[in-house]
């Protein structure tokens, strides 16, 4: 019932928050056409028509809903500090313009909705009362909440199982955060006595033996289990007695040393998994990141078509051989693929690599020559703009690659790495990434790895979004190309 209501709650804010998405672009669209009638004659000229601006209106629906639902912007509130849930509204809010204009550009939405009759200050504008009118409303729904639960409603009483340091952690954490909506009622210990050096102001209300009178004489709403693994079996009866009386019943997942993974119950045809993860894991913002991975390729294939063309004559004239170089690379989680680049070698490179191998300018698994002899004239001048990865875009429309992520290797290069590097095959490789925007072959292969799965740990939609923007001054200077 709870899972159901939480459900009707989330369905009925998102929905608030797609009608404040459109109210701030019907206001954005009021506001632009006042402008010509408050500056008059300052340079700001007439607006069009709003029927020319309504074919946007579900096309800004659909990647604002697509960012706030990839965002994680919709799980609980009641552990989510004010400045987060802010700077999640923040990204979105300035996210989905970007999109939005990069489709106005792209597709042109029909003859009479060209992208020089898209007001920049509408778009503008738009961001910043979407902005408002959202932050605003998550604003509003934290207070009310705060004050309901201020006058002694919306509050569920928890029972922590165990005197452990664990349980101590989640007693300190409930009354650090009484806005998260708990009340601690106390303690029950598993062993036959409290440890001596268990200090909390809490009381220790019994023994396990004696949790079903306490269930009876105290509204209890959420029973937390912190125990050792040793000590589950001794649960079973316990939790099918709570699971009878309707209390929720959760187990604090220190049972395994995970480090830095992040845990995920979920469900598989009916039996409950325990996920252990180091990446990312949130469905939807990978499903937003594989849909912005082909809309983007596909545009800029589109558009650099002519380019191609004109670099693969000039390979073909300067050098003869094959235009394209293709390579066995090692893609997500070792998976084997034929990656494409421009050739800018010697047609038998590859036989010849031996003759070079001395000049390897990486230490570990990675082969890299600043100025490698096999390099054609053309072929530096492509590497020094990155333009002899074009081809690789066609990757990322197949789904061998994306648009952000850890470079992809060679088979020979992962088959010497340690155990603990393979987690940069965890994520889809990329055409670039936080090694590609910090210096690329300036780097060693200790401190590009150390990127890698900074990427990994840290990865979100924003993330990919500023290495987007960072690799084009990269590219067009050409620092760190070998």
């Amino acid at each position: 019932m709870l899972k159901e209501r939480a459900r009707i709650l989330t369905l009925a804010i998102f929905a608030l928050d797609l009608a404040l998405i459109a109210a701030a672009f019907f206001s954005a669209y009021w506001v632009r056409n006042l402008l010509p009638h408050l500056w008059p004659g300052g340079g700001v000229g007439p607006f069009y028509r709003l029927t020319e601006y309504l074919p946007l209106l579900p096309v800004a629906l659909f990647v604002w809903g697509v960012l706030l639902l990839s965002s994680g912007a919709y799980r609980s509130h009641r552990t989510v500090p004010l400045l987060d849930e802010a700077w999640t509204v923040l990204r979105v809010s300035f996210l989905a313009p970007a999109i939005l204009t990069l489709v106005i550009f792209g597709l042109r939405l029909g003859e009479t909705l060209l992208e020089d009759q898209i007001s920049r200050a509408w778009i503008l504008c738009f961001a910043l009362l979407a902005f408002l009118f959202l932050l605003t409303e998550k604003l509003a729904i934290r207070l009310s909440s705060r004050y309901v639960r201020s006058r002694g409603l919306n509050y569920r009483t928890v029972l922590i199982v165990g005197t452990n340091d664990g349980a101590l952690d989640i007693a300190h954490s409930i009354d650090h955060h009484r806005f998260w909506g708990f009340r601690l009622l106390g303690f029950v210990r598993t062993g036959d006595a409290v440890p001596d050096d268990f200090d909390s102001p809490h009381r220790v209300l019994g023994h396990l033996d004696d949790i079903p009178g306490i269930v009876e004489r105290h509204p209890v709403d959420d029973v937390i289990f912190s125990v050792r693994r040793r000590e589950l079996d001794r649960m079973e009866e316990l939790f099918a007695m709570l699971q009878e009386l309707g209390i929720r019943t959760r187990f604090s997942m220190n049972l395994f040393p995970h480090h830095d993974a992040r845990v995920q119950l979920e469900d598989l045809d009916g039996t409950p998994l325990l996920t252990f993860s180091t990446t990312p894991t949130n469905q939807l913002q990978l499903f937003a990141k594989r849909i912005l991975d082909v809309g983007i390729s596909m545009l800029m294939l589109m558009l650099s078509l002519p380019l191609v063309g004109l670099i693969a004559l000039a390979i073909k004239l300067s050098s003869g051989g094959t235009v394209f170089f293709r390579q066995t690379r090692c893609g997500l989680n070792g998976r084997l693929f034929t990656l494409y680049k421009f050739r800018t070698m010697v047609h038998d490179a590859e036989k010849r690599r031996d003759e070079v191998e001395h000049l390897n300018e990486m230490r570990g698994p990675v082969f890299k020559v600043r100025s490698d002899p096999r390099v054609t004239r053309l072929g530096r001048l492509l590497r020094k703009f990155s333009l002899d990865e074009l081809p690789q875009l066609w990757n990322v429309v197949r789904g061998d690659m994306s648009l952000v992520g850890p470079r992809p290797p060679i088979p020979e290069e992962v088959a010497q790495y340690q155990r603990w590097q393979r987690r940069r095959l965890s994520m889809k490789p990329g055409l670039t990434c936080l090694w590609q925007v910090s210096g690329r072959n300036e780097l060693d292969f200790d401190q590009w790895l150390a990127l890698d799965l900074q990427y990994i740990d840290t990865w979100s939609p924003m993330l990919d979004f500023k290495i987007l923007l960072k690799t084009i001054p990269a590219v067009l200077s050409g620092r760190g190309a070998s």
